[in-house]
């Protein structure tokens, strides 16, 4: 038995013994009384985005790391744009970014928050957080949307307009697309047609926008495998001291060659993943 069947296995008997837990929710939808010019359809639907909930689940540095943090985030989303809007290498849409780990607990759904909300600062581009880790939406859970329509229902009513189902938030530049309602053949959803139909609508829509896609731990489902197809860029968190080097191996041989991936390390505690490095593996003629 190799390391990473030995790690997986050790995961599963420990969630097999653990209760569930949810993540702490800081977000919520409220009604804004009014229409506004917002990022996503124009609605007065939007999510609440709180950052003292942030900070308080550990989403966020405290007050005095404040700017430590922003710099390192800088580091992470300079690379990403640059390449989101630069000469397509292939045939996916290199605004397509899919954040990835090898397992769960590397901070992969912590990078994806974070990266969304540096680079929605910017002042010539827009962020649609989606939330495509369908076994386990954390992203619609934080930010309170997990009984809202979404991806997964796009998916599989070809009558509904994906982009119908994408939620804005208070904070400017920034939207968030739910997972959706639970059903059976989600990966053969995420693997059709259809998926590359409902990405590449998300991006003709707006011209400056980045789709940061939260997807589910290469190694343990194979959504996430069928969603790398679709992708133009792959950010892989690594967790120092958590990931095994095996994993990380055989996470970068199910993304493939063809696909430009990048390597986050992340250096942080359990409690705040707040020191991260920035690198690229390359594949083929896509390397990033």
């Amino acid at each position: 038995m190799s390391l990473v069947e030995r790690a997986i296995d050790k995961l599963r008997a420990s969630r097999a013994s653990d209760k569930p837990t949810q993540p702490a929710q800081i977000g919520a939808i409220v009604d804004d009384g009014h229409e506004r010019e917002l990022d996503a359809t124009t609605s007065s639907r939007i999510i609440h985005v709180s950052r003292d909930a942030l900070r308080g689940a550990g989403y966020l540095p405290e007050a005095g790391q404040d700017r430590r943090f922003a710099d390192q985030y800088r580091q992470l989303k300079r690379p990403v744009i640059a390449a989101a809007f630069a000469p397509p290498q292939g045939n996916a849409n290199p605004r397509l970014v899919m954040m990835a780990s090898a397992l769960p607990g590397d901070g992969k759904t912590f990078t994806s928050i974070n990266l969304a909300l540096s680079m929605a600062r910017e002042r010539d581009v827009s962020v649609l957080l989606v939330d495509a880790d369908t076994p386990k939406p954390h992203v619609s859970q934080i930010f309170g949307v997990d009984t809202e329509k979404g991806l997964i229902d796009a998916l599989a009513d070809e009558k509904v307009d994906v982009e119908s189902l994408v939620l804005p938030t208070d904070v400017a530049g920034l939207s968030v697309l739910p997972a959706g309602q639970q059903r059976d053949g989600v990966t053969e959803l995420l693997a059709s047609g259809r998926m590359r139909q409902l990405v590449e609508r998300l991006c003709d829509s707006r011209k400056r926008r980045i789709v940061l896609l939260d997807s589910p731990p290469l190694l343990l489902s194979s959504e996430s495998r069928a969603l790398v197809s679709n992708m133009g860029q792959v950010l892989l968190v690594v967790k120092s001291g958590h990931t095994p080097r095996q994993a990380v191996f055989d996470a970068l041989e199910y993304v493939g060659e063809g696909h430009a991936v990048s390597l986050v390390l992340n250096r942080g505690s359990e409690r705040l993943n707040e020191d991260y490095g920035y690198g690229a593996y390359g594949y083929g003629d896509n390397a990033n």
